[in-house]
């Protein structure tokens, strides 16, 4: 019997990590790798057009299934491609193992064709990035990357020459015991009493909620019964905190809507729970801050705290939340229920005005049909930009859909190839792409993918021929756009020359129908619904020379702010406010 090659070792390692699939592009340095999928059933390789694809798809589906998803690079050029995805995956502490394919070892230092560093190019996007010289090397090297990868919550690269791949182990293979999934993480029992001093010693409190309250709903809401606090949420929390909510006063930031920046800065303590939110021109300086996160490098470095505290969220929670002393009064709560309900009510006309006939479409009006047509278990995932403003404000969370973007990196082009991953966890879930013209065209190519794999992926492009956030941020500065025009194609008939389904859609009464024929074939498609370049998003709460700007530079440009269906939420919970 022949002895088993590295490249062999390698892919039965990652079969007992719980990889299914390793998405990459074929190339001279990782053939022995792919031969070595070729002939395991255990594993696929899904071959994708660029390699960026592979890793926003490999971080799309870690992010689905919560285990160890794999991507692969060819020497140089093949695994520098693969840097954006991973970055994004790393950001939003996706488990990743990235294998950086290597040129012959003997040449590495000397300059050689296609030579790059990648056990230095990815250190900032990785846990663990190391270079693997000698088969006797490998097994170790690779169960730590991973180990890494899944304990920590990010990425883990190894470099590996495709001569080393494919040379003889030199020993028997030891059977490595591997990690799987991530530890949970409880705070001591000091860190548990200060926190509830802090809380019981506080009148008005507010919850605001990232990603980290993941699996956390019920102790986020029975932790907001007890003390009476409204709950808001950053983008990234929005899917996990929002639904079934009767404390929800909306979301802060730049894409934010509601009461929760006022429940934020009105409240005699803040208490953030399992968010990294980076726009500390949001976060009040005038009240005292608590922070709970798994990860205690964010402790702190958004805000000043009186209080960080490590741990899990949930786990947190359930042990801080009998030990503290249930509050009576819902006084504040319900002034900030009140306002939320009052901010949403106000801006709700902007898009429900005459938006059946208004041509070119309103963007809010797509993302409303596609909110109510969309399966209840459907998986989103968003590109930056002007869709992530429709996604944050239109797409209604229940508990079963899932809502995926580049919301940690900001990275253009992410939803196409997340939407590959997600697909390829399970093939009868409904997945849509809420694409934007500019990111869409930028991985265009991958739209072959969904064909070539029959992936039944529904993309839902919102077509306004122009770069719409970036004119934001002009227009916010006081400048006029410029370079942000895009002369496109026809869409829908490049989808329908690669294979797939595809229509174009440019009026309000063509949508449902167009999105009910695409959400019923059963292969990939494309809606392009030609929008309105003109419907741009304002924050909640902006710097005067930021009003001068868009006064400057916006005339007549109208700026709609609506929220969808969140009206009627807010509306709901005003049933539990009591009226004077």
């Amino acid at each position: 019997m022949a002895k088993q090659k590295v490249a062999e070792q390698f892919v039965d390692i990652l079969v007992q990590a719980g990889v299914e699939r390793l998405y990459g592009v074929v190339g001279d340095s990782l053939n022995p790798i792919v031969d070595a999928i070729r002939r395991n059933d255990a594993i696929e390789w899904v071959h994708v057009r660029h390699e960026e694809t592979a890793a926003f798809a490999a971080g799309a589906e870690a992010q689905i299934t919560g285990r160890l998803a794999a991507c692969a690079g060819s020497c140089g050029p093949g695994n520098l491609h693969l840097i954006n995805g991973l970055f994004d995956a790393h950001r939003s502490m996706a488990p990743v193992l990235a294998l950086a394919s290597h040129i012959p070892s003997a040449e590495i230092g000397l300059n050689y064709f296609q030579a790059t560093h990648p056990d230095k190019l990815f250190d900032e996007c990785s846990h663990y990035n190391e270079l693997i010289s000698t088969p006797k090397q490998m097994p170790r090297v690779l169960q730590s990357a991973i180990q890494h990868a899944v304990g920590r919550g990010g990425v883990g690269v190894v470099s590996l020459p495709g001569d080393v791949a494919g040379e003889t182990v030199a020993e028997e293979s030891l059977e490595q015991s591997l990690i799987t999934s991530r530890p949970v993480v409880r705070p001591g029992e000091a860190d548990l009493a200060k926190l509830t001093d802090l809380i019981d010693g506080a009148e008005k409190i507010t919850l605001f909620c990232g990603s980290g309250t993941a699996g956390a709903h019920a102790e986020v809401m029975e932790f907001a019964e007890r003390i009476k606090a409204p709950v808001g949420h950053a983008l990234r929390g929005k899917e996990f905190i929002q639904y079934d909510n009767p404390y929800d006063v909306g979301m802060s930031g730049l894409l934010g809507y509601g009461a929760a920046y006022e429940a934020m800065h009105e409240c005699d303590l803040l208490i953030l729970l399992g968010t990294d939110f980076p726009y500390n021109d949001f976060l009040p300086k005038d009240v005292k801050i608590t922070q709970v996160d798994v990860r205690p490098e964010h402790l702190g470095r958004r805000c000043k705290l009186d209080l960080g505290v490590c741990g899990d969220v949930r786990e947190t929670l359930r042990c801080l939340t009998p030990r503290v002393r249930a509050k009576s009064s819902r006084r504040f709560l319900d002034k900030m229920l009140k306002k939320h309900a009052d901010a949403l009510e106000g801006v709700i006309k902007a898009y429900t005005r005459k938006v059946d006939k208004h041509v070119p479409i309103h963007p809010e009006y797509v993302a409303s049909v596609l909110d109510e047509m969309a399966d209840d278990d459907a998986v989103f995932t968003v590109d930056t930009g002007m869709c992530n403003v429709w996604a944050a404000r239109y797409l209604t969370p229940n508990g079963r859909r899932r809502v995926i973007g580049s919301f940690s990196h900001g990275s253009m082009a992410n939803a196409l190839p997340q939407a590959i991953g997600a697909q390829f966890v399970d093939r009868d879930r409904q997945v849509v792409s809420m694409s934007g013209d500019g990111g869409f065209s930028m991985l265009m190519g991958d739209f072959l993918t969904l064909v070539q794999h029959d992936l039944p992926v529904k993309v839902v492009l919102f077509n306004n021929s122009s770069l719409g956030m970036v004119e934001l941020e002009m227009l916010v500065d006081g400048m006029p756009s410029y370079g942000t025009e895009n002369r496109n194609p026809d869409f829908s008939a490049v989808a329908r020359a690669c294979g797939a389904f595809g229509v174009r859609v440019e009026k309000p009464k063509e949508l449902a129908g167009a999105l009910k024929d695409a959400f019923r074939h059963k292969g990939p498609a494309l809606v392009e619904v030609v929008t309105d370049p003109n419907a741009l998003s304002i924050p909640p709460h902006i710097k005067a020379a930021q009003v001068k700007g868009f006064a400057l530079s916006a005339g007549k440009v109208v700026l709609d702010g609506g929220v969808g269906r969140m009206v009627q939420m807010a509306r709901s919970n005003l049933r539990n406010v009591p009226r004077p």
